[in-house]
């Protein structure tokens, strides 16, 4: 396994469907490429990029995007999200993202994952499931 290192590259690609427009998530009449469905391509992306990179025991959380949602996109157009890791700072990785869909840039955004130990990531979220089943 490698560590991860500016200039990772990873893709993720969707076809739009229904259940993914503005409208299925309580937006009327716009039957267009949710934003919410939107950062979770690009989001994907990066997830692609670090395939492989991780040592066992470890996995990302993502901590921060900013994304600029710049076109429509309606049902059947096939969008795709590329990731490139930009900035590595200890756990802080952080990456540009952009996305098109066959017939212009419908999206460009930064985002921040951290690399963390699994094993104790887990461990605080069950503390805190057990915290809200005592109260």
């Amino acid at each position: 396994m490698s560590q991860p290192t500016v200039g990772l590259s990873g893709q993720s690609s969707k076809l739009v469907e229904t259940a993914d427009l503005a409208s299925a998530f309580g937006n009327p009449g716009a039957d267009v490429l949710s934003s919410m469905t939107l950062m979770t391509l690009l989001e994907g992306s990066c997830l692609a990029a670090l395939d492989g990179c991780l040592e066992n025991g470890q996995l990302t959380v993502g901590a921060r995007m900013e994304m600029d949602h710049m076109a429509p996109t309606p049902p059947g157009f096939t969008v795709t999200a590329v990731a490139e890791l930009s900035e590595v700072k200890g756990p802080k990785l952080v990456f540009t993202v952009s996305a098109h869909d066959g017939m212009e840039q419908v999206a460009k955004a930064v985002h921040v994952r951290y690399v963390v130990d699994k094993e104790r990531f887990f461990k605080g979220v069950k503390q805190k499931s057990a915290k809200r089943s005592q109260a």
